[in-house]
C-alpha cells in the first residue's frame, strides 16, 4: 500500500462527533509529518491537524480544544477525532503523510501542504443540523 486509505467521513449533526481513520502506508523512515487537511466547497485545502514522529501535534484554531489527532504506530492507522461540529467543518478530509523529517509539519502548518508526499482519495464529512 502506497496511499493513505481514509475512512469514517459521513453525515453528523451539529454538536455531534466524528471520527476519521487512516491506513497509512508502509513506513518509510522512522522521521515523519502526519496530517489531516481538508478542503470545502469554494475554498482552498486547508491543514487542519498535524502529528510528527516526537509526537507533537498542532491544529488549526478552529478545531483547537475540540479535536484530536493520535497515531497508533502497532497498526500504522492515523486517527482524528472532532467533537462539537459545526457546520464549518464540513469538507471533504484528506489524510496525509511525508517521510524523511519532521520538519514536513512545520511546512505543513505554514500553508505549504505541498509538499506532503502521501495523499489518500479523501473522505467526505457533512455538518447538518
Amino acid at each position: 500500500q502506497e496511499q493513505p486509505v481514509e475512512s469514517g467521513g459521513g453525515s453528523v449533526q451539529t454538536g455531534g462527533s466524528l471520527k476519521l481513520s487512516c491506513a497509512l502506508p508502509r513506513p518509510m523512515d522512522t522521521r515523519f509529518c502526519l496530517g489531516w487537511f481538508r478542503q470545502a466547497p469554494g475554498k482552498e485545502r486547508e491543514v487542519v491537524a498535524v502529528i510528527d514522529s516526537d509526537g507533537i501535534t498542532s491544529y488549526i484554531d478552529s478545531v483547537k480544544g475540540r479535536s484530536i489527532i493520535s497515531h497508533d504506530s502497532a497498526k500504522n492507522t492515523l486517527d482524528f477525532q472532532i467533537d462539537y461540529a459545526t457546520f464549518e467543518d464540513t469538507a471533504k478530509y484528506y489524510c496525509a503523510s511525508a517521510y524523511g523529517s519532521s520538519y514536513y509539519c512545520y511546512v505543513a502548518r505554514s500553508g505549504l501542504s505541498q509538499f506532503m508526499q502521501y495523499w489518500g482519495q479523501g473522505t467526505q464529512v457533512t455538518v447538518s443540523s
